[in-house]
C-alpha cells in the first residue's frame, strides 16, 4: 500500500522554510508518510503553476504557506478535487486563518493540523467579471470580493509597505478613499429578485466576515452556510463614516456573547450600512469600478455575478483531541 504524501506550496519570500521542513519531517516520521514535495510560488503567479505541479504527485493534502491571495489560487484548483487544503498563514491580512481560528504565528500547530487534523467542508464563491472592454473572466474566492474601499486598499498598498508595516500599511489608502468620498451607482439583484438601485462607496461580497483587529464586517457570514453575504456602505458624509466605524467595532465586541449576537440580528441595517443575503448576487455599474478578490486586485469591471458553491472545498481543521496541544503550542 502506497503511503500518503503531502505537498507544500509556499511563498519563498515569507515562508520560514527551515522551521517548516523540520516540523514536516517530524510529522512524516510519526504518521509514516512518504516524503513531502515542495513547490515555491513565482512572482505575480498567485501560486497557479505551483499547485499545478503539486497535483501531478497526487498528494493527500496540500499545505499552503502564504497569504489569502495564494490560498485563493490553490483553493480554486482544489475545488471538488477531494484533496484537503491546510494552511500556514504567512500574509498581511490572513483573513481566512482568522475566520478559521488558525494560529497565526505557530507553524508547529499548523503542520500538526495539516497531518493529523480533521477534514471539514467550506463554501467557495465563483464570480464572473465583466471587464471594461466587454470581455469576461471567471474567478473564485474564499474570503471576500470588494469594490470601493476594499479595492483601493488592494490597488494602492505596495508589497514593500505590507512587508515592513503589516496591516498598518493600509492606513494611507483607507484615509485617501474615505476623504475622497466617491460614491458610485449600481443596479443589483439578489437571487434574481429586483432589480434594486443604490449609491454606494463600497460593496463587499463575503463568504466570511471577520477582519483584523476582531472587526466584524459581515456578522451573519459563515464559511459553511451555503449563503453569500453582501454589505453596501452608503455614507453621506463624515458623520456617516463615524457611525459605520463604530458599528463595525461594536459588532466585533458584541458577537462574543449570545445576547450580543441577538442584538446584531435585530439591528443589522441602517441608512449608511445595508446587509443582503442570498445564493447569487449580480450587479452592474454606471462607471467602471476596481475590484479585489481575497486581497488581490483584478482591475476594473462594469458588472459581476457571484454564486455560492456550498461545500466545494475540503479544508483541514484541528480535531477536539488536539485542542489542548494546540493551545499549549500557541
Amino acid at each position: 500500500m502506497t503511503p500518503p504524501r503531502a505537498a507544500v506550496i509556499y511563498n519563498p519570500v515569507k515562508a520560514p522554510l527551515n522551521e517548516l521542513k523540520k516540523q514536516v519531517r517530524i510529522q512524516e516520521a510519526q504518521q509514516h508518510w512518504a516524503p513531502t514535495t515542495w513547490h515555491p510560488t513565482g512572482p505575480g503567479d498567485f501560486g497557479t503553476s505551483a499547485v499545478r505541479q503539486a497535483l501531478t504527485n497526487h498528494p493527500d493534502v496540500v499545505i499552503v504557506v502564504g497569504g489569502d491571495g495564494i490560498i485563493r489560487a490553490v483553493a480554486s484548483a482544489l475545488t471538488s478535487s477531494k484533496i484537503p487544503l491546510a494552511i500556514v498563514p504567512c500574509g498581511t491580512g490572513n483573513l481566512l486563518a482568522r475566520n478559521l481560528k488558525t494560529p497565526l504565528h505557530n507553524s508547529e500547530a499548523c503542520i500538526l493540523t495539516a497531518f493529523q487534523g480533521s477534514t471539514t467542508y467550506v463554501d467557495m464563491v465563483v464570480i464572473d467579471l465583466e471587464q471594461t472592454q466587454g470581455s469576461h473572466s471567471t474567478q473564485m474566492f474564499l474570503v471576500m470580493a470588494g469594490l470601493g474601499l476594499d479595492a483601493d486598499m488592494a490597488a494602492h498598498t505596495s508589497t514593500h509597505m505590507k512587508k515592513y508595516l503589516g496591516w498598518a500599511a493600509y492606513s494611507v489608502p483607507i484615509a485617501r478613499s474615505v476623504i475622497s468620498h466617491k460614491l458610485f451607482q449600481l443596479t443589483y439583484r439578489i437571487d434574481g429578485q429586483g432589480p434594486a438601485r443604490a449609491h454606494a462607496h463600497t460593496v463587499i461580497i463575503g463568504n466570511c466576515g471577520t477582519l483584523t483587529g476582531n472587526m466584524l464586517l459581515l456578522p451573519s457570514a459563515r464559511l459553511n452556510d451555503g449563503v453569500l453575504d453582501v454589505a453596501l456602505l452608503k455614507p453621506t458624509g463624515r458623520l456617516s463614516w463615524a457611525r459605520i466605524a463604530a458599528r463595525l467595532a461594536l459588532q466585533g465586541i458584541t458577537r462574543r456573547s449570545p445576547l450580543g449576537q441577538e442584538i446584531i440580528s435585530y439591528a443589522l441595517n441602517h441608512a449608511s450600512l445595508t446587509y443582503l443575503q442570498g445564493q447569487r448576487f449580480e450587479a452592474t455599474f454606471t462607471s467602471p469600478r476596481a475590484i479585489e478578490l481575497d486581497g488581490d486586485s483584478f482591475g476594473a469591471v462594469t458588472g459581476l455575478a457571484a454564486q455560492i458553491l456550498p461545500g466545494a472545498l475540503m479544508i483541514k481543521t484541528a480535531t477536539p483531541e488536539h485542542d489542548r496541544d494546540l493551545r499549549r503550542m500557541t
